[in-house]
């Protein structure tokens, strides 16, 4: 069986915000096997999974990103939009717009200390669109 589901999220800050429950709301209950697809629908944003005990690990990976993908570099063309748009552009090309969890017995197969995120990489980015997609 294939389910999929679309979720509007409201606009976050430039960073790195977990979505786990956000998700498992919309999805849960999850069947006994099977996979979640997620997909966001923007450039400019990212998905990733990483820590989600410390806060800490969510501020030093938007520091370091930004560091890796600075703004205002001398030789970038695509500006119009301001000066994060197209570092905001690459580091969702980086990180990817994609995931694929396993569910096993009943629950996304996330290790202990893992959570989804979404990486908004916009000072202003707007809502983002996620389409789930549940296969079991």
């Amino acid at each position: 069986m294939i389910k999929t589901y679309e979720i509007k999220l409201p606009p976050y800050k430039r960073g790195f915000h977990l979505l786990t429950n956000e998700i498992l709301k919309v999805i849960e209950p999850l069947p006994e096997t099977g996979l979640l697809n997620i997909f966001l629908q923007h450039t400019s944003a990212a998905l990733t999974i990483n820590e989600h005990y410390d806060p800490d690990v969510r501020r030093d990976m938007d520091m370091i990103s930004n560091h890796i993908v600075p703004e205002y570099l001398p030789f970038i063309t695509h500006d119009i939009e301001g000066a994060d748009d197209m570092p905001a552009h690459f580091k969702s090309s980086i990180f990817g717009v994609s995931l694929t969890i396993p569910i096993v017995r009943g629950e996304l197969s996330l290790g202990t200390w893992q959570g989804i995120y979404l990486c908004e990489f916009r000072n202003n980015g707007g809502s983002r669109g996620l389409v789930l997609t549940l296969v079991s």
